[in-house]
Protein backbone atom coordinates (compact mmCIF):
# COMPACT_ATOMS: atom_id res chain seq x y z
CA UNK A 1 0.00 0.00 0.00
CA UNK A 2 2.00 3.41 -1.02
CA UNK A 3 1.47 5.84 2.30
CA UNK A 4 -0.56 8.85 1.49
CA UNK A 5 1.61 11.91 1.25
CA UNK A 6 2.47 14.30 3.99
CA UNK A 7 -0.14 17.56 3.80
CA UNK A 8 1.49 21.03 3.43
CA UNK A 9 0.04 24.51 3.12
CA UNK A 10 1.77 26.73 0.71
CA UNK A 11 0.65 30.60 0.40
CA UNK A 12 1.97 32.38 -2.45
CA UNK A 13 0.76 35.05 -4.96
CA UNK A 14 3.63 34.53 -7.09
CA UNK A 15 2.51 32.01 -9.67
CA UNK A 16 5.70 30.85 -11.13
CA UNK A 17 7.46 30.56 -7.51
CA UNK A 18 4.33 28.67 -6.25
CA UNK A 19 4.72 26.08 -8.56
CA UNK A 20 8.49 25.81 -8.52
CA UNK A 21 7.85 25.19 -4.56
CA UNK A 22 5.46 22.76 -5.11
CA UNK A 23 7.52 20.37 -7.64
CA UNK A 24 10.62 21.01 -5.18
CA UNK A 25 8.06 19.75 -1.98
CA UNK A 26 6.04 17.48 -3.95
CA UNK A 27 9.76 15.38 -5.47
CA UNK A 28 10.11 14.98 -1.60
CA UNK A 29 7.29 13.23 -0.31
CA UNK A 30 5.05 16.38 0.66
CA UNK A 31 1.22 16.59 -0.78
CA UNK A 32 1.17 20.59 -1.07
CA UNK A 33 -2.20 22.67 -1.25
CA UNK A 34 -1.44 25.93 -3.13
CA UNK A 35 -2.98 29.47 -2.19
CA UNK A 36 -2.69 32.52 -3.53
CA UNK A 37 -4.83 34.31 -1.34
CA UNK A 38 -4.94 34.73 2.74
CA UNK A 39 -8.02 34.22 2.47
CA UNK A 40 -8.41 31.02 0.71
CA UNK A 41 -5.90 29.46 3.05
CA UNK A 42 -7.94 30.66 6.16
CA UNK A 43 -10.74 28.82 4.78
CA UNK A 44 -9.23 25.46 3.48
CA UNK A 45 -7.53 25.06 7.14
CA UNK A 46 -11.35 25.38 8.45
CA UNK A 47 -11.03 21.63 6.97
CA UNK A 48 -8.04 20.32 6.41
CA UNK A 49 -4.62 19.42 7.94
CA UNK A 50 -1.38 20.99 7.41
CA UNK A 51 1.57 19.47 9.11
CA UNK A 52 3.74 22.53 7.57
CA UNK A 53 2.28 25.89 6.48
CA UNK A 54 5.26 28.23 4.34
CA UNK A 55 3.17 31.55 3.80
CA UNK A 56 4.95 34.86 2.33
CA UNK A 57 4.41 38.29 4.44
CA UNK A 58 2.67 40.45 1.31
CA UNK A 59 -0.58 39.16 0.03
CA UNK A 60 -2.82 40.85 -1.96
CA UNK A 61 -5.50 40.59 0.97
CA UNK A 62 -3.95 40.75 3.95
CA UNK A 63 -0.52 39.57 5.73
CA UNK A 64 1.39 36.08 6.33
CA UNK A 65 1.45 36.99 9.68
CA UNK A 66 -2.18 37.07 9.93
CA UNK A 67 -2.21 33.37 9.57
CA UNK A 68 0.51 32.66 12.00
CA UNK A 69 -1.39 34.46 14.48
CA UNK A 70 -4.72 32.73 13.56
CA UNK A 71 -2.62 28.97 13.40
CA UNK A 72 -1.64 29.89 16.86
CA UNK A 73 -4.38 30.64 18.59
CA UNK A 74 -6.67 27.99 17.12
CA UNK A 75 -3.96 25.52 18.65
CA UNK A 76 -4.15 27.03 21.94
CA UNK A 77 -7.24 27.40 21.66
CA UNK A 78 -7.81 23.33 20.98
CA UNK A 79 -6.92 21.27 23.96
CA UNK A 80 -3.99 18.49 22.86
CA UNK A 81 -3.91 20.30 19.36
CA UNK A 82 -0.73 19.86 17.70
CA UNK A 83 -0.36 23.03 15.44
CA UNK A 84 1.45 22.96 12.12
CA UNK A 85 4.81 24.16 11.68
CA UNK A 86 4.92 27.65 10.11
CA UNK A 87 7.99 29.20 7.62
CA UNK A 88 7.73 32.45 6.65
CA UNK A 89 9.52 33.57 3.52
CA UNK A 90 9.64 37.40 1.94
CA UNK A 91 11.59 39.72 -0.55
CA UNK A 92 11.52 42.17 2.38
CA UNK A 93 12.61 40.93 5.08
CA UNK A 94 14.65 42.77 8.07
CA UNK A 95 15.51 41.79 11.40
CA UNK A 96 12.54 43.07 13.51
CA UNK A 97 10.02 40.92 10.80
CA UNK A 98 11.98 38.13 11.21
CA UNK A 99 11.78 38.53 15.52
CA UNK A 100 8.24 39.45 15.08
CA UNK A 101 7.46 36.29 12.88
CA UNK A 102 9.47 33.89 15.38
CA UNK A 103 7.58 35.62 18.32
CA UNK A 104 4.42 35.62 16.88
CA UNK A 105 4.94 31.40 16.62
CA UNK A 106 6.74 31.06 13.00
CA UNK A 107 9.53 27.91 13.22
CA UNK A 108 11.96 29.58 10.37
CA UNK A 109 12.02 32.93 8.47
CA UNK A 110 13.53 32.89 4.60
CA UNK A 111 14.27 35.57 2.19
CA UNK A 112 13.81 35.89 -1.45
CA UNK A 113 15.14 35.13 -3.94
CA UNK A 114 15.11 31.13 -2.13
CA UNK A 115 18.14 29.31 -2.21
CA UNK A 116 16.56 26.10 -3.12
CA UNK A 117 18.69 23.93 -1.56
CA UNK A 118 18.86 26.02 1.87
CA UNK A 119 14.81 25.94 1.16
CA UNK A 120 14.86 22.19 1.19
CA UNK A 121 17.52 21.72 3.97
CA UNK A 122 15.10 24.49 5.90
CA UNK A 123 12.26 22.56 5.51
CA UNK A 124 13.33 18.97 6.74
CA UNK A 125 14.74 20.70 9.47
CA UNK A 126 11.33 22.33 10.74
CA UNK A 127 9.58 18.63 9.80
CA UNK A 128 12.25 17.16 12.24
CA UNK A 129 11.76 19.63 14.65
CA UNK A 130 8.38 18.94 14.70
CA UNK A 131 8.49 15.22 14.59
CA UNK A 132 10.64 15.67 17.79
CA UNK A 133 7.82 18.16 19.41
CA UNK A 134 5.50 15.13 19.10
CA UNK A 135 7.49 12.78 20.19
CA UNK A 136 7.84 14.94 23.41
CA UNK A 137 3.92 15.31 23.82
CA UNK A 138 3.75 12.05 23.35
CA UNK A 139 6.13 11.10 26.44
CA UNK A 140 4.95 13.72 28.57
CA UNK A 141 1.39 12.07 27.91
CA UNK A 142 2.59 8.61 28.75
CA UNK A 143 4.29 10.25 31.74
CA UNK A 144 1.36 11.77 33.09
CA UNK A 145 -0.93 8.84 32.33
CA UNK A 146 1.53 6.70 34.77
CA UNK A 147 -1.42 5.29 35.93
CA UNK A 148 -2.68 4.22 39.00
CA UNK A 149 0.07 2.87 41.19
CA UNK A 150 1.69 1.34 38.34
CA UNK A 151 -2.05 0.18 36.76
CA UNK A 152 -1.93 1.51 33.18
CA UNK A 153 -5.52 2.52 31.43
CA UNK A 154 -8.19 4.78 30.97
CA UNK A 155 -11.25 2.19 29.89
CA UNK A 156 -14.16 2.60 32.25
CA UNK A 157 -13.56 -1.07 33.48
CA UNK A 158 -10.07 -0.11 35.25
CA UNK A 159 -11.29 2.98 36.35
CA UNK A 160 -13.94 1.16 38.10
CA UNK A 161 -11.12 -0.93 39.62
CA UNK A 162 -9.35 1.94 40.43
CA UNK A 163 -11.78 3.45 42.47
CA UNK A 164 -12.68 -0.13 43.87
CA UNK A 165 -8.94 -0.20 45.14
CA UNK A 166 -8.99 3.35 46.70
CA UNK A 167 -11.78 2.11 49.08
CA UNK A 168 -10.56 -1.55 49.96
CA UNK A 169 -6.71 -0.21 50.06
CA UNK A 170 -8.13 2.01 53.24
CA UNK A 171 -9.66 -0.91 54.94
CA UNK A 172 -7.96 -3.25 57.19
CA UNK A 173 -9.49 -7.03 56.50
CA UNK A 174 -8.51 -9.29 53.88
CA UNK A 175 -8.80 -9.25 50.03
CA UNK A 176 -9.38 -11.56 47.69
CA UNK A 177 -8.30 -10.81 44.18
CA UNK A 178 -9.73 -13.00 41.04
CA UNK A 179 -8.84 -12.61 37.63
CA UNK A 180 -7.37 -14.10 34.77
CA UNK A 181 -3.48 -14.99 34.07
CA UNK A 182 -1.43 -12.40 32.83
CA UNK A 183 -4.13 -9.61 34.36
CA UNK A 184 -1.95 -7.75 36.76
CA UNK A 185 -3.12 -9.06 39.70
CA UNK A 186 -0.02 -8.57 42.09
CA UNK A 187 0.00 -4.82 40.49
CA UNK A 188 -3.68 -4.62 41.90
CA UNK A 189 -2.13 -5.53 45.20
CA UNK A 190 0.75 -3.65 45.38
CA UNK A 191 -1.77 -0.54 44.85
CA UNK A 192 -4.35 -1.57 47.42
CA UNK A 193 -0.78 -2.08 49.77
CA UNK A 194 -0.06 1.99 48.41
CA UNK A 195 -3.54 3.18 49.18
CA UNK A 196 -3.52 1.27 52.53
CA UNK A 197 -1.80 2.50 56.00
CA UNK A 198 0.86 -0.23 55.61
CA UNK A 199 2.17 1.55 52.71
CA UNK A 200 5.77 2.49 54.45
CA UNK A 201 5.53 -1.63 56.12
CA UNK A 202 6.86 -4.79 54.33
CA UNK A 203 5.07 -5.80 51.44
CA UNK A 204 5.89 -9.80 50.67
CA UNK A 205 4.64 -11.68 47.43
CA UNK A 206 4.78 -15.62 47.79
CA UNK A 207 3.71 -17.82 45.05
CA UNK A 208 1.46 -20.95 46.85
CA UNK A 209 2.40 -23.50 43.68
CA UNK A 210 6.12 -22.50 43.76
CA UNK A 211 6.96 -23.63 47.16
CA UNK A 212 7.54 -27.44 47.87
CA UNK A 213 4.74 -28.85 50.32
CA UNK A 214 6.87 -30.11 52.48
CA UNK A 215 8.17 -26.32 53.32
CA UNK A 216 5.16 -25.06 53.26
CA UNK A 217 4.42 -24.54 57.03
CA UNK A 218 8.18 -23.53 57.96
CA UNK A 219 8.18 -20.77 55.04
CA UNK A 220 5.15 -19.65 56.23
CA UNK A 221 5.66 -19.66 60.20
CA UNK A 222 8.82 -19.97 60.40
CA UNK A 223 10.49 -22.82 62.54
CA UNK A 224 12.57 -23.02 65.98
CA UNK A 225 16.31 -25.28 66.45
CA UNK A 226 15.78 -28.48 65.87
CA UNK A 227 12.38 -28.66 64.10
CA UNK A 228 13.47 -30.77 61.58
CA UNK A 229 16.48 -32.66 60.01
CA UNK A 230 18.48 -29.50 59.09
CA UNK A 231 16.86 -26.60 61.39
CA UNK A 232 19.99 -25.75 63.45
CA UNK A 233 18.87 -22.65 64.45
CA UNK A 234 15.40 -20.48 63.84
CA UNK A 235 14.31 -19.06 60.73
CA UNK A 236 10.96 -16.43 60.66
CA UNK A 237 8.90 -17.25 58.01
CA UNK A 238 6.59 -14.94 55.75
CA UNK A 239 3.93 -14.13 58.32
CA UNK A 240 6.86 -12.70 60.73
CA UNK A 241 8.59 -11.28 58.26
CA UNK A 242 5.49 -9.51 56.65
CA UNK A 243 4.67 -8.11 60.26
CA UNK A 244 3.35 -4.40 60.14
CA UNK A 245 2.57 -4.86 56.65
CA UNK A 246 1.53 -6.82 53.75
CA UNK A 247 1.40 -10.32 52.23
CA UNK A 248 0.62 -11.31 49.06
CA UNK A 249 -0.93 -15.05 48.34
CA UNK A 250 -0.82 -15.45 45.20
CA UNK A 251 -2.22 -18.83 43.71
CA UNK A 252 -4.17 -19.27 46.97
CA UNK A 253 -6.04 -22.20 45.75
CA UNK A 254 -2.63 -24.19 45.44
CA UNK A 255 -2.51 -23.95 49.02
CA UNK A 256 -2.99 -27.59 50.82
CA UNK A 257 -5.55 -27.66 53.24
CA UNK A 258 -3.95 -28.46 56.24
CA UNK A 259 -1.87 -25.16 56.02
CA UNK A 260 -5.14 -23.26 55.32
CA UNK A 261 -6.21 -23.85 58.51
CA UNK A 262 -3.28 -22.33 60.35
CA UNK A 263 -3.69 -19.84 58.21
CA UNK A 264 -7.21 -19.07 58.85
CA UNK A 265 -6.09 -19.04 62.61
CA UNK A 266 -3.86 -15.94 61.73
CA UNK A 267 -6.52 -14.34 60.34
CA UNK A 268 -8.97 -14.45 62.94
CA UNK A 269 -6.56 -13.81 65.92
CA UNK A 270 -3.53 -13.02 64.61
CA UNK A 271 -1.44 -15.17 66.38
CA UNK A 272 1.05 -18.10 64.83
CA UNK A 273 2.92 -20.98 65.86
CA UNK A 274 5.96 -21.99 64.62
CA UNK A 275 7.50 -25.16 63.72
CA UNK A 276 8.76 -26.96 66.41
CA UNK A 277 8.05 -23.92 68.74
CA UNK A 278 6.13 -24.31 71.91
CA UNK A 279 4.63 -20.64 72.32
CA UNK A 280 2.62 -18.60 69.75
CA UNK A 281 3.72 -15.54 68.25
CA UNK A 282 1.46 -12.01 67.60
CA UNK A 283 1.45 -10.73 63.84
CA UNK A 284 -0.29 -8.11 62.50
CA UNK A 285 -0.17 -8.56 58.88
CA UNK A 286 -2.89 -8.18 56.14
CA UNK A 287 -3.78 -10.90 53.68
CA UNK A 288 -4.49 -10.21 50.19
CA UNK A 289 -4.79 -13.65 48.28
CA UNK A 290 -5.23 -13.97 44.72
CA UNK A 291 -6.12 -17.03 42.36
CA UNK A 292 -7.45 -16.87 38.64
CA UNK A 293 -9.19 -20.23 39.90
CA UNK A 294 -13.02 -20.52 41.10
CA UNK A 295 -12.67 -20.34 44.55
CA UNK A 296 -16.45 -21.33 44.96
CA UNK A 297 -16.31 -24.40 43.05
CA UNK A 298 -13.02 -25.56 44.73
CA UNK A 299 -14.92 -24.90 47.94
CA UNK A 300 -17.77 -27.08 46.25
CA UNK A 301 -15.10 -30.10 45.58
CA UNK A 302 -14.04 -30.33 49.14
CA UNK A 303 -10.51 -28.65 47.76
CA UNK A 304 -10.39 -25.34 49.84
CA UNK A 305 -11.65 -24.55 52.87
CA UNK A 306 -15.39 -22.76 53.06
CA UNK A 307 -14.40 -21.26 56.43
CA UNK A 308 -11.05 -19.84 54.74
CA UNK A 309 -13.02 -18.38 51.72
CA UNK A 310 -15.66 -16.77 53.22
CA UNK A 311 -12.73 -14.80 55.38
CA UNK A 312 -10.61 -14.09 52.64
CA UNK A 313 -13.82 -12.35 51.00
CA UNK A 314 -14.18 -10.02 53.00
CA UNK A 315 -12.82 -7.63 50.37
CA UNK A 316 -13.37 -8.87 46.87
CA UNK A 317 -11.80 -7.48 43.33
CA UNK A 318 -12.13 -8.27 39.57
CA UNK A 319 -9.33 -7.77 37.56
CA UNK A 320 -10.84 -6.99 34.40
CA UNK A 321 -9.39 -8.87 31.36
CA UNK A 322 -7.50 -6.81 28.54
CA UNK A 323 -10.48 -8.07 26.44
CA UNK A 324 -12.91 -5.81 28.16
CA UNK A 325 -10.37 -2.62 28.36
CA UNK A 326 -11.30 -1.54 24.98
CA UNK A 327 -8.65 1.49 23.85
CA UNK A 328 -6.56 0.49 26.74
CA UNK A 329 -4.93 -2.48 24.46
CA UNK A 330 -3.40 0.67 22.32
CA UNK A 331 -2.47 2.64 24.81
CA UNK A 332 -0.52 -0.62 26.56
CA UNK A 333 1.14 -1.40 23.50
CA UNK A 334 2.74 1.96 22.84
CA UNK A 335 3.97 2.00 26.49
CA UNK A 336 5.35 -1.66 26.11
CA UNK A 337 6.77 -0.31 22.90
CA UNK A 338 8.62 2.85 24.65
CA UNK A 339 10.13 0.60 27.33
CA UNK A 340 11.73 -2.04 25.05
CA UNK A 341 12.45 0.85 22.35
CA UNK A 342 14.61 1.89 25.13
CA UNK A 343 16.53 -1.42 26.34
CA UNK A 344 17.06 -2.53 23.00
CA UNK A 345 18.30 0.99 22.29
CA UNK A 346 15.85 1.41 19.35
CA UNK A 347 14.33 4.35 17.83
CA UNK A 348 10.86 3.09 16.68
CA UNK A 349 8.35 5.40 15.51
CA UNK A 350 5.09 3.53 16.14
CA UNK A 351 3.29 0.82 14.87
CA UNK A 352 1.91 0.45 11.47
CA UNK A 353 -2.53 1.02 11.08
CA UNK A 354 -1.87 -2.74 9.91
CA UNK A 355 -0.27 -3.64 12.93
CA UNK A 356 -2.43 -1.89 15.59
CA UNK A 357 -5.90 -3.47 13.66
CA UNK A 358 -3.75 -7.00 14.20
CA UNK A 359 -2.86 -5.91 17.67
CA UNK A 360 -6.26 -4.03 18.75
CA UNK A 361 -7.90 -6.94 17.45
CA UNK A 362 -7.04 -10.17 19.14
CA UNK A 363 -8.44 -12.12 22.23
CA UNK A 364 -5.30 -11.95 24.06
CA UNK A 365 -5.87 -15.23 26.35
CA UNK A 366 -2.71 -14.00 28.40
CA UNK A 367 -3.95 -10.68 28.97
CA UNK A 368 -1.31 -8.41 29.48
CA UNK A 369 1.39 -10.18 30.14
CA UNK A 370 0.76 -12.07 26.39
CA UNK A 371 0.53 -8.58 25.23
CA UNK A 372 3.92 -6.80 26.57
CA UNK A 373 6.06 -10.09 25.11
CA UNK A 374 4.00 -9.98 22.25
CA UNK A 375 5.66 -5.93 21.59
CA UNK A 376 8.93 -7.05 23.16
CA UNK A 377 9.24 -9.38 20.48
CA UNK A 378 8.09 -7.43 18.04
CA UNK A 379 10.68 -4.77 19.35
CA UNK A 380 13.58 -7.32 18.39
CA UNK A 381 12.71 -8.50 15.38
CA UNK A 382 11.94 -4.90 13.99
CA UNK A 383 14.55 -3.13 11.88
CA UNK A 384 12.71 -0.14 10.58
CA UNK A 385 11.50 2.89 12.21
CA UNK A 386 7.93 1.07 12.10
CA UNK A 387 6.37 -1.76 13.86
CA UNK A 388 4.56 -4.01 10.78
CA UNK A 389 2.84 -7.47 10.73
CA UNK A 390 5.34 -9.22 9.84
CA UNK A 391 6.69 -7.98 13.16
CA UNK A 392 4.26 -9.88 15.43
CA UNK A 393 3.46 -13.60 15.99
CA UNK A 394 1.68 -16.04 13.64
CA UNK A 395 -1.18 -16.46 15.66
CA UNK A 396 -2.01 -12.69 15.17
CA UNK A 397 -1.75 -12.37 11.01
CA UNK A 398 -2.92 -15.79 10.75
CA UNK A 399 -5.25 -16.80 12.81
CA UNK A 400 -7.23 -20.04 13.12
CA UNK A 401 -10.77 -19.88 11.09
CA UNK A 402 -12.98 -19.11 14.21
CA UNK A 403 -15.62 -20.29 11.80
CA UNK A 404 -15.33 -22.63 7.93
CA UNK A 405 -15.85 -20.55 4.80
CA UNK A 406 -15.32 -17.05 6.09
CA UNK A 407 -11.78 -16.78 4.33
CA UNK A 408 -11.94 -14.62 0.30
CA UNK A 409 -10.92 -17.85 -1.34
CA UNK A 410 -14.14 -19.89 -0.36
CA UNK A 411 -16.27 -16.66 -1.60
CA UNK A 412 -16.00 -17.43 -5.65
CA UNK A 413 -19.14 -14.61 -6.32
CA UNK A 414 -16.52 -11.45 -5.26
CA UNK A 415 -15.49 -9.63 -7.84
CA UNK A 416 -11.90 -8.62 -8.71
CA UNK A 417 -12.19 -5.14 -6.67
CA UNK A 418 -13.78 -6.96 -3.29
CA UNK A 419 -11.00 -9.18 -3.69
CA UNK A 420 -8.29 -6.60 -3.43
CA UNK A 421 -10.44 -5.25 -0.74
CA UNK A 422 -10.64 -8.37 1.13
CA UNK A 423 -6.72 -9.27 0.57
CA UNK A 424 -4.66 -9.31 3.76
CA UNK A 425 -3.97 -11.89 6.29
CA UNK A 426 -7.20 -11.66 8.04
CA UNK A 427 -10.60 -10.29 6.71
CA UNK A 428 -10.71 -6.55 7.48
CA UNK A 429 -13.13 -4.66 10.42
CA UNK A 430 -15.53 -2.09 8.38
CA UNK A 431 -13.19 0.58 9.39
CA UNK A 432 -10.46 -0.47 7.76
CA UNK A 433 -12.47 -1.79 4.59
CA UNK A 434 -13.93 1.95 4.40
CA UNK A 435 -10.63 3.07 4.31
CA UNK A 436 -8.89 0.82 1.39
CA UNK A 437 -11.93 1.44 -0.47
CA UNK A 438 -11.09 5.01 -0.22
CA UNK A 439 -7.60 4.45 -1.09
CA UNK A 440 -8.79 2.23 -3.93
CA UNK A 441 -11.07 5.24 -5.42
CA UNK A 442 -8.56 7.49 -5.14
CA UNK A 443 -6.14 5.69 -6.90
CA UNK A 444 -8.80 4.82 -9.75
CA UNK A 445 -9.46 8.72 -10.02
CA UNK A 446 -5.69 9.67 -10.12
CA UNK A 447 -5.84 11.73 -6.60
CA UNK A 448 -8.80 13.83 -8.19
CA UNK A 449 -11.14 14.51 -4.71
CA UNK A 450 -14.08 15.83 -6.63
CA UNK A 451 -14.02 12.57 -9.09
CA UNK A 452 -13.50 10.51 -5.68
CA UNK A 453 -16.23 12.24 -3.69
CA UNK A 454 -18.67 11.54 -6.36
CA UNK A 455 -18.21 8.28 -6.89
CA UNK A 456 -18.13 7.22 -3.23
CA UNK A 457 -21.33 9.85 -3.21
CA UNK A 458 -19.95 11.70 -0.48
CA UNK A 459 -19.06 15.21 -0.01
CA UNK A 460 -15.92 16.41 -0.40
CA UNK A 461 -15.47 17.97 3.41
CA UNK A 462 -16.42 14.07 4.28
CA UNK A 463 -13.93 12.89 2.16
CA UNK A 464 -11.33 15.38 3.50
CA UNK A 465 -12.00 14.14 6.67
CA UNK A 466 -11.73 10.27 6.08
CA UNK A 467 -8.06 11.13 4.29
CA UNK A 468 -7.39 13.30 7.35
CA UNK A 469 -8.27 10.22 9.81
CA UNK A 470 -6.26 7.67 7.34
CA UNK A 471 -2.38 10.00 7.49
CA UNK A 472 -3.12 10.83 11.04
CA UNK A 473 -3.57 6.96 11.98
Amino acid sequence: MTALKRPLLLLEDDGALAHLITDELEANGWQVQECDRLSKALHWLENHRAEIIITDLRLPDGNGMDLVKAVVERANTEPGAQRPSIIVITAFGSVPQAVEALKAGADEFLTKPLDLEHFQFSVQRVAEHRRLRQELHRYRQLSQNSGFHGILGQSPAVRTLFEQIAVIGRAQGPVLITGESGTGKELVARALCAESDRADQPFLAVNCAGIPTELLESEFFGHAPGAFTGARKSRKGLLQEADGGTLLLDEIAEMPLPLQAKLLRALQDGSIRPVGQDTEEKVDVRIIAATHQNLGHKVQQGEFREDLYYRLETFSLSVPTLRDRGDDRELLAQRFLDQYGIAQNKSIKGFTQAAMTLLKHYHYPGNVRELQNIVERAVAFCDGDWIKPEHLPERLTHPPEAEPGLSSSTLPELDERSRQLLAGPILPTLDELQKRYVRLIMNEVGGNKRRAAATLGIGRRTLYRWLEEDISA
